[in-house]
């Protein structure tokens, strides 16, 4: 079964989804999580209100950090050992995708878990999800958690 499973969270109602899925599998195949979030600070998204470079990867970095600290206390609370991550893309020629994929491969994970609907703004439009170009080019098995009706709340416990 799986050792390693690594989970892409962006915050969204869709990737807490992904959180209860990975937390579901790695307790019962006593897997590792690697949860990992993605800054893309050349991307259109609901960040457009900052125009310094900085500042905006700033933000999402401090985005990035509050997600993952949730996920590590989610992971906690289910006896689930694992890790976090936040990974920036390489350049605006880069994307989320590729950079996941650079993970996944990083981390030898045998699992991939991610949600299919994110916080990506008009990009998701303009170029496909990230969801779907990753799948597209992924080497491991992928599971696609869909977004829920209603808000989704932190994972259960023990």
């Amino acid at each position: 079964m799986y050792q390693k499973i690594v989970l892409a969270l962006d915050g969204s109602d869709s990737s807490r989804c992904a959180l209860h899925e990975a937390l579901k599998i790695a307790r019962l195949t006593h897997a590792r999580v690697h949860a990992i979030y993605i800054v893309h600070p050349w991307c259109i998204s609901r960040y457009a209100g900052y125009f310094d470079p900085a500042q905006l990867r700033q933000v999402q970095r401090d985005d990035g950090r509050i997600i993952l600290e949730d996920a590590r206390q989610a992971m906690a609370g289910c006896g689930v050992s694992g890790d976090t991550e936040i990974e920036e893309t390489e350049n605006a020629a880069d994307d989320i995708a590729h950079c996941l994929a650079r993970c996944v491969q990083r981390q030898g994970a045998g699992l991939v878990v991610m949600g299919t609907q994110g916080r990506r703004g008009i990009g998701r439009w303009v170029l496909g999800s990230v969801a779907e170009t990753f799948l597209r080019r992924a080497e491991v098995p992928v599971l696609l958690v869909r977004p829920p009706e209603e808000p989704v709340e932190a994972p259960p416990g023990p």
